[in-house]
């Protein structure tokens, strides 16, 4: 399909800014990313039942959290929510909008955690607050006023390879109350290899030369990419994994990884849903507050969330 043609007008505007993420630092980028996240959290603000802000012990100090809840009583089931950005930009801001539409739509309690970025916490830094924040929440149900039992991770881009990555990593801890869900949005699945959408050009958002941006600044020199934390569809089983929504866009250098991704999952005797969003590009989701068909998607996620947790 042709791009859409309201991403397509998102995707000018950013060009002819000429704002290249490859040519900032760190710094610059999350300035950058979080003034733009900011107006689209404007613009597609709703209001949700109860919000708090709080911190949880994490693995290097303090770890930032915040609670989402519906109207009406508990113990809702609950999404661990894991923001986008290249485990380099992105935060529990720039996701608010994000997470108050999961939450109303899938009624749903949500906490999205501000898991440590690189390059100040190169990998494994964030895989290991995601589990921690993950386990917390099971941990701290009454505070969360959530049923443990009834838990999801969820993450769009490197959040959804966080997702993918905890749900591994909750799956093989000998105590442990079993994950529900998992929602697995555009998700980085292989560092290691290489797949033919890799090679989508410029002029869609991302593209490979952002890639290497941001893997740049994650991974330590010399790490292995094939390991399992960084790459998931190479872990040695996805068998005993929770059911999964896995949801890829056309125009994406990730797309064919997370197709992978849901072909290994099936096969491995996870139920998956797969969602392949034609006209689409990378981190389209954000843009649902002007981009119409990413609304729609971003409803049905919420929606398949909240059905999955009922």
């Amino acid at each position: 399909m042709p791009l859409d043609p309201q991403l397509k007008f998102v995707v000018d505007q950013i060009a002819k800014a000429d704002n290249r993420l490859v040519d900032q630092s760190p710094e610059e980028a999350r300035r950058v990313a979080e003034d733009g996240m900011a107006a689209l959290c404007r613009m597609g603000h709703e209001e949700v039942g109860f919000v708090q802000d709080r911190v949880i012990p994490g693995p290097g100090g303090d770890l930032p959290i915040r609670i989402y809840r519906p109207d009406g009583y508990g113990p809702f089931g609950v999404l661990v929510w894991f923001h986008g950005g290249g485990f380099v930009i992105g935060s529990i801001d720039s996701s608010d909008q994000i997470c108050r539409v999961l939450c109303n739509r899938g009624r749903v309690a949500v906490v999205s955690v501000g898991y440590r970025l690189a390059p100040e916490h190169p990998f494994p830094a964030a895989v290991e607050d995601a589990l921690t924040a993950t386990l917390w929440v099971q941990g701290n149900s009454a505070v969360v006023h959530a049923d443990p039992t009834r838990t999801a991770v969820g993450g769009d881009s490197a959040g959804g390879n966080l997702a993918a990555v905890t749900a591994l990593a909750h799956r093989d801890l000998a105590r442990r109350i079993p994950l529900t869900y998992q929602a697995l949005v555009y998700p980085g699945t292989d560092h290691a290899g290489h797949h033919p959408s890799q090679d989508i050009g410029p002029g869609y958002l991302y593209d490979s030369e952002m890639r290497d941006w941001f893997r740049g600044h994650y991974l330590p020199p010399g790490v292995d990419r094939s390991d399992w934390r960084i790459s998931p569809l190479r872990a040695s089983s996805l068998e005993g994994l929770p059911p999964a929504l896995v949801v890829t866009a056309e125009y994406d250098p990730l797309r064919d990884e997370g197709d992978a991704y849901a072909a290994a999952l099936t096969a491995a005797g996870v139920p998956v849903e797969h969602v392949r969003v034609e006209g689409m590009t990378h981190g389209f989701v954000q843009y649902n507050p002007i981009v119409s068909r990413a609304r729609e998607v971003l409803d049905g996620i919420g929606r398949s969330v909240g059905k999955a947790l009922a």
